[in-house]
């Protein structure tokens, strides 16, 4: 286990972040779902991880380990939601990312926030640690530094990877649903704490 030290991104993080999201995400459930082909969801990720980046800058927190291996991207209460001014140009650029994928992004995205709990909390929106630095506690601290940081509040997650169950049970999290995306989409388990 390593001691690792947890801090705000600064503008000199964003490529590593995006490329350490980008390696993190490359087999999870939900990212297969949306590009189920392997080499066009290695072209994908880096510009979907950059999106989703860019977009929680000023929503609540990004977090990164020192090494800049593990990242999570927090949304504070009434900001979990997709901004609601999608427009032309903002589509135009979703094609681009998401490519064929589109489709099926709208509806995992419809699904996520359908299950969202109805009371204030703030949203573990991304969470992840390059594979080659798994294993070494960087998850665990970089995710405790956000909960730290949001001192007891409610806190919401979901992951469509069971193998993370047990990572967030540590952290305090309990699983409250378990649900699919409609259309045969990966099945998702939503977690809260407080």
């Amino acid at each position: 286990m390593v001691d690792a030290m947890i801090r705000p991104v600064s503008a000199a993080d964003r490529n590593m972040a995006i490329a350490s999201l980008a390696a993190a995400f490359a087999d999870d459930p939900a990212m297969c779902f949306l590009f189920p082909d392997a080499r066009q969801r290695r072209r994908h990720l880096p510009r979907l991880f950059a999106m989703l980046y860019d977009s929680d800058a000023d929503r609540g927190l990004r977090l990164i380990s020192d090494d800049r291996q593990a990242v999570t991207l927090w949304r504070a209460p009434g900001s979990a939601d997709n901004d609601a001014r999608f427009g032309w140009r903002q589509r135009l650029v979703a094609l681009w990312r998401f490519g064929e994928g589109l489709e099926r992004a709208h509806r995992l995205g419809k699904a996520i926030e359908a299950h969202f709990p109805p009371q204030p909390f703030w949203y573990l929106h991304i969470a992840g640690c390059a594979p080659a630095a798994q294993g070494r506690g960087l998850g665990v601290a970089a995710v405790r530094a956000g909960l730290q940081r949001i001192e007891g509040a409610p806190a919401y997650l979901e992951t469509a990877n069971e193998a993370n169950l047990g990572f967030y049970r540590h952290l305090g999290f309990e699983v409250h649903s378990r649900w699919q995306v409609p259309g045969d989409g990966p099945v998702f388990w939503s977690m809260q704490r407080g």
